[in-house]
């Protein structure tokens, strides 16, 4: 398909940016990358999500299509060949969509939690928060991978997508708090899962750079403590 046929509006340090990304990478299909500038919004973005006004936003001809597991899923149905994302069997359909929501509801709020905790309490109780739902991760992805090395299996489908997208921001987590979270003692299969995942071809050139994230983090975290702090 002529990349000028499908154009993604979104940010390259957005994680749900990636997930469209990557399965338009999976499906080996070409598309424009237009860029939003951070903290502002285009006309054209306005035009394409006037509900939400967030990206990402996947334009398909004159169609826009919005959020990000919804692009996922319409890229999946309207290019079926070979490789699928989402599971093929009704129950590890539905599988994957609950845990791809306790993911966003519940595991990334938490991690973002660390970042907005005003004392050293608030942050300790979000980081455990945070490794409870890794541990539950693990026993997820050891019952859904089958042995193998993705929640798909053998390739990359939509759990991988909706949880793998969030690594950078966990690596940056890591970092600036000087705490391990993918541990390799605890939680085995995630960790070699995230490797495979970082490394894979769909993957690699739309995962952001630590060092380039933590860049971005700092000013996301500055704006969440502030809106976070009590008023003077």
């Amino acid at each position: 398909m002529a990349k000028n046929d499908l154009k993604v509006l979104g940010a390259w340090p957005s994680p749900y940016v990636m997930r469209a990304r990557i399965s338009l990478n999976i499906k080996s299909l070409d598309y424009e990358f237009l860029e939003e500038t951070f903290g502002s919004k285009s006309q054209l973005l306005l035009q394409s999500n006037p509900v939400h006004k967030k990206i990402p936003v996947l334009i398909h001809g004159d169609k826009p299509i919005c959020e990000s597991l919804v692009i996922v899923e319409y890229i999946d149905e309207v290019w079926p060949s070979s490789p699928s994302i989402l599971p093929s069997h009704p129950y590890d359909r539905a599988t994957a969509r609950f845990w791809a929501s306790y993911i966003d509801e519940k595991w990334f709020p938490a991690m973002k939690g660390i970042a907005a905790a005003q004392s050293e309490e608030a942050r300790k109780a979000a980081i455990e928060q945070v490794a409870e739902g890794l541990a539950l991760l693990e026993d997820a992805f050891q019952k859904t991978s089958k042995g193998k090395d993705f929640f798909s299996g053998d390739k990359i489908g939509y759990l991988d997508i909706a949880f793998g997208c969030f690594l950078g921001w966990l690596r940056v987590t890591e970092k600036m708090n000087g705490i391990k979270l993918l541990d390799e003692t605890k939680t085995p299969g995630l960790a070699k899962w995230a490797h495979k995942f970082c490394a894979d071809a769909a993957v690699k050139d739309v995962m952001p750079e630590t060092e380039k994230l933590a860049e971005v983090a700092k000013i996301i975290t500055a704006k969440l403590r502030g809106a976070g702090a009590p008023p003077k």
